[in-house]
This record gives structure tokens, sequence and C-alpha cells, in this order.
């Protein structure tokens, strides 16, 4: 198939990957589904997610801890980490390429009552629009777009002063290829072959220089499957999944 990535002007996402997450947007909330070891993951990468909104925003211990902030979810999916953070109280938005998702990702959310604003968006589009956010999210997206420089830069240029910014992603090491390529794709089958890239992981070092000089580097974590459990817990190895949180220096 040919590659019809495009990673020039405002168009930045690869057709060949839309179509592999159109093909299985249905199963974004199956618990039984292809996207089973990617729930049980969601639930330990959304406890690290709102530890750190809580904490950098001083969230009073409520029912709606969230409560005020304005959240955008970069490249929402099913909504698996919007839908969450919206019940918690936060005004949240989710802009994804597949049009498919964000339809999933309505439909669940209108489902279980909750007020999401999904939209079928790129970045570039939000910037465009001059809107900022307390809270900029980009989970798992940054290995599957052509210009991955450009996505971040664009991620960090939504970013309200004094507000913070997650990325989260899968480093480019040995150890990543072996068990996020071979073992979860080839061997347990834990996702569907090709679906990374390993060529696409990106550093810790590499997200930094591209989130710039604004922001501070607030926490880093890195993300461990238990094989016996079926469990996932954070590591302080960053060698595979990791999380990053930034912190803009500007109070305004």
């Amino acid at each position: 198939m040919l590659d019809k990535s495009t990673k020039s002007g405002n168009v930045n996402f690869s057709e060949e990957e839309i179509a592999r997450f159109d093909a299985l947007a249905e199963t974004w909330w199956d618990p039984k589904g292809k996207f089973k070891t990617a729930l049980d993951f969601n639930k330990a990468r959304l406890r690290v997610i709102e530890s750190q909104i809580k904490t950098h925003f001083e969230c009073a211990d409520t029912h709606s801890p969230l409560t005020g902030l304005s959240i955008i979810d970069i490249g929402s999916g099913g909504g698996l980490i919007s839908e969450p953070l919206a019940s918690l109280g936060a005004t949240v938005t989710g802009i994804d390429a597949s049009a498919v998702s964000v339809g999933v990702a309505k439909r669940h959310a209108q489902q279980n009552n909750v007020d999401v604003e999904y939209r079928h968006q790129l970045s570039s589009e939000v910037v465009k629009e001059g809107r900022q956010f307390d809270v900029v999210i980009n989970a798992e997206v940054v290995e599957h777009v052509p210009d991955q420089k450009q996505l971040i830069e664009e991620c960090a240029s939504m970013v309200k002063p004094g507000g913070l910014l997650i990325l989260a992603t899968l480093n480019r090491t040995i150890k990543s290829f072996v068990i996020a390529i071979v073992g979860a794709e080839y061997v347990m089958r834990y996702l569907p072959i090709g679906t990374h890239d390993w060529r696409k992981f990106v550093t810790p070092t590499e997200l930094s220089e591209w989130v710039g000089d604004k922001f501070d580097l607030h926490h880093q974590v890195g993300m461990k499957l238990n094989p016996f459990t079926s469990t996932w817990h954070t590591t302080s190895s960053l060698d595979v999944n990791y999380i990053q949180a930034y912190a803009h220096r500007n109070k305004g």
C-alpha cells in the first residue's frame, strides 16, 4: 500500500494510520475486544494524568475536582481519556483525525450522560482558531503522525500561561522494539500487527526539545505491564511507555 502520509502546511496525518484506527474504532470501549489491553493500560495512565492535573492546579478534594479547568485531548480516539476527565468536572474538548472514532466517542459519552465536545479536527486547525487550554494532552499519538515535531509544537502553543502539557508515547529503544512490537503485536497479540512503527517511537529528549524552552519538565514516569497479573503500573524506567508533564513557565 502506498504511504499517503502528509506533513506539509496544516495537514499532518497518515491516511493509512487513520484507516487502521477506523477499522478498530467500534471496539474502543469493548473490554473483550482488540483494545482490551489498551483499556487496562488507560486506567493506569489516567491515574498519572489525573494526579498531575490535581497537583499542578491544587485541585480541591471534591466529587468534581477538575471543575473550572479547560482540557483538550489531542487524538482523543474513542474518548478513553476525555470522558473520564469530563466526569471529574473539567470542560473537555476531544479532537481526532478519524471521523469514525469521533462518532464512537460521541455516542459513548451520550450513553453515559457525560458532556464532552468532540470534534473531527486536526491540532493545526485548533491553533489557527487561537484556542488555548489549561491542560493539553497528547497521549500515544505522536508516534502515528508524519511530522512529529510539528505536532508537539502545536500542542505546546495551545497551553495557557501557567498551564500543563501532558505527553505520553513510546521510547525508541531496543527494549521497546522487543516488548511493544515483537511481544505486544506478534507474540501476545495485545494489539493488531502493524499498530506501531518502531522508527516513529520518540525519545524523552526529543520530546523535551520539541516542547521548547517555555516549559519545565515537572514529572516523568514509565508504564510497565505485569505479564502474570495483566496489570499496568508505573516504573522509573522510561525504556518503553512513558508519560511526561510539562508546566508552562509564564504564570500570566
